[in-house]
């Protein structure tokens, strides 16, 4: 699995939205707090809203605030709402990778291992995530 920097940043994101809830958290402080290019992180942020993940709020007093609860939002919902594949193989989706000869059976092996990562990915959530803390 390769997780691009828009995934990393993605999935960030929302842990920092998730640790400030029930307050709105504005895109420059969610950039500055999580060293993240703010107009990288505009696009980012539209994706997650567009996925249903997020809800914005306009004005002065505005920002991004979870749309579900924490409880119910998991890293893969983060990763694939920010256009991350789980796993690929040369770029494709692991079931487009096709062999022959010798190497036929390793089109199994690339499925499993998407399928491992899903497993992981999709009952890890972001309230689980939220309460880990960092060690001094």
């Amino acid at each position: 699995m390769y997780v691009s920097a828009r995934t990393d940043y993605a999935v960030r994101a929302m842990l920092s939205v998730t640790v400030e809830h029930p307050r709105l958290v504005k895109a420059a402080t969610l950039a500055a707090a999580q060293e993240i290019p703010l107009s990288f992180l505009q696009g980012i942020l539209l994706d997650l809203r567009r996925a249903g993940l997020l809800h914005s709020h306009r004005g002065v007093d505005g920002g991004y605030a979870l749309a579900r609860p924490a409880e119910e939002i998991t890293v893969g919902d983060v990763v694939r709402a920010a256009g991350g594949a789980l796993a690929t193989v040369r770029g494709l989706p692991t079931t487009h990778a096709t062999y022959h000869g010798a190497a036929f059976g390793l089109h199994d092996v690339w499925v499993a291992v998407e399928e491992a990562i899903e497993g992981v990915v999709d009952h890890k959530t972001l309230a689980e995530l939220s309460t880990i803390k960092e060690s001094a």
